[in-house]
């Protein structure tokens, strides 16, 4: 029995409850893990059993719940503070935190236009000219990240940390679309799909018997 559940969604689709697992995979934080399908008739009734918002992902520790992605990363750094969740140096730490956030509270067109599909493999779909600049942006971030943390580590801020899990989907959306990338982020993407949590996670998503058609297009 662990004192920690994770519950999250379909492993195929959800690109939020991806962020939470894979850290904690990587930092070998010990959890449950309840998935719960989304999208059919029962899965908000089975979500509201463990989060009031009727969203995954969502964290359990003993009676207490903890949901939103990045609520629940902040959460588990404070917890487990030996673990490298952001970069030591406080300038670098609010860049990471800066762009983390960026993450979460922007490039609406991209996950519009690009729904995370682990399984497929849809190159040349038209994108509108926002999601386009999402892309573009997206790079930018991994290129200037990669540049000035290059002498520290293969990942944006050197060290593995909060900010490569919120931008993990990213990378998988990008392989689904095949989004052309330049040698430098070529390298971050191959870098997070090589992660054994990563493959992980997309082999259960690969063994998941759940379609759902809109985001199969």
């Amino acid at each position: 029995m662990y004192d920690l559940t994770l519950v999250v969604g379909n492993k195929n689709y959800s690109s939020w409850s991806l962020r939470p697992w894979l850290i904690m995979r990587h930092f070998g934080i010990e959890f449950e893990e309840v998935r719960i399908p989304l999208y059919n008739s029962s899965s908000s009734t089975l979500i509201y059993q463990y989060s009031p918002s009727g969203k995954v992902p969502v964290l359990i520790d003993k009676t207490l719940a903890v949901w939103e992605s990045v609520a629940i990363l902040e959460y588990l750094a404070e917890k487990f503070p030996q673990y490298h969740w952001w970069p030591p140096v406080l300038s670098s730490r609010a860049i990471a935190r800066s762009l983390s956030y960026e993450m979460h509270a922007g490039f609406l067109a991209l996950r519009h236009e690009m729904p995370m599909n682990c399984r497929a493999f849809l190159p040349g779909k038209s994108m509108t000219e926002m999601a386009r600049k999402d892309t573009l942006r997206v790079q930018e971030i991994w290129r200037t990240c990669r540049e000035r943390f290059v002498g520290e580590g293969k990942w944006l801020f050197g060290t593995f940390s909060i900010a490569d899990a919120m931008f993990a989907p990213v990378v998988l959306r990008f392989r689904t679309y095949d989004i052309k990338l330049d040698e430098v982020c070529r390298a971050y993407s191959e870098s997070i799909l090589s992660l054994p949590e990563m493959v992980s996670w997309l082999e259960a998503a690969e063994l998941e018997e759940e379609s759902l058609p809109q985001f199969e297009r």
